[in-house]
């Protein structure tokens, strides 16, 4: 493969990880919120908030340990490792973003 692809991935990993931060900062910013009371916030949002991390981080492992195993890049690895993550980041903060418009 030409290294010029190795690179784009390399960004585009990098535009993900950033995405992806973005959106945890968001999360964390808005579930504070609810847990002072300054926003409404669902009786089960602490609970969710725990018990999706290790189903998350799970998911994130067993991809990379399969990208791994089928001999992918570095680059690869780490953006399987990556989606189910931002996948849930993504999630949670679309639903929380709803939730704070519903208000």
């Amino acid at each position: 493969m030409s290294p010029f692809f190795r690179h784009a991935e390399m960004m585009r990993l990098s535009m993900q990880t950033g995405l992806m931060l973005f959106e945890a900062q968001q999360v964390i910013a808005l579930r504070m919120l609810g847990m002072t009371g300054a926003l409404a916030a669902h009786p089960s949002e602490n609970g969710r908030m725990l018990a999706e991390k290790g189903a998350a981080f799970a998911q994130s492992a067993q991809a990379a340990t399969l990208a791994a195993l089928q001999g992918r890049q570095a680059d690869q690895v780490a953006m399987a490792a990556l989606r189910p993550i931002r996948r849930k980041t993504r999630a949670n903060a679309a639903r929380l973003t709803r939730a704070v418009k519903k208000v």
